[in-house]
């Protein structure tokens, strides 16, 4: 765990459905539609209406993001945002605008916990390195502008993914 600038931030092996914090990231699709992943294990989780009220929100652009109810999750909300079209195809600029466009719903939800999957390494197929320092670099910016989030949890249940994690908050004294 870092703190950074008065924010904890921590690196984290696990499920992220099984949190306890405010707010968790869907990386999503365009369409929000809730299939395999990351997004197919919030939804078995928390339940099918977390995608009906996704849904009903879309399509929406990547560089944007929308907010749910958790369902049946410990969180009180889920942000969907999306790193690729139906096409299934991500990369690093996509990958930027979704976790800049989720950080900046999170402030707009006023949430003082969040926690995100890696976004674009499963479906997407990016490289899990790759994706560890765009989501941290993104971050610190993001708390260098100023922030009202206390807590930042970067999630994987893949183990060498966390390690990405890990490496890339070193960087953050």
């Amino acid at each position: 765990m870092v703190i950074y600038k008065g924010v904890e931030v921590e690196a984290l092996h696990g499920d992220i459905t099984r949190l306890e914090v405010d707010a968790i990231v869907n990386a999503a699709n365009t369409h929000l539609l809730m299939g395999g992943g990351v997004a197919g294990a919030i939804k078995r989780a928390g339940g099918k209406e977390i995608e009906d009220e996704a849904v009903k929100q879309g399509p929406i652009k990547i560089g944007s993001a929308v907010a749910t109810s958790a369902g049946k999750l410990k969180a009180k909300f889920v942000i969907h945002a999306p790193t690729m079209e139906l096409d299934f195809k991500t990369d690093e600029k996509k990958v930027r605008l979704a976790m800049i466009a989720a950080l900046k719903k999170a402030e707009e939800l006023n949430v003082k916990s969040v926690a995100f999957p890696a976004l674009g390494t499963g479906v997407g197929g990016l490289a899990k390195d790759l994706v560890a320092r765009i989501m941290v670099e993104e971050l610190k910016k993001h708390i260098d502008s100023g922030t009202k989030l206390k807590k930042v949890l970067l999630v994987d249940i893949n183990a060498e993914q966390v390690e990405f994690f890990k490496k890339e908050l070193e960087g953050l004294k």
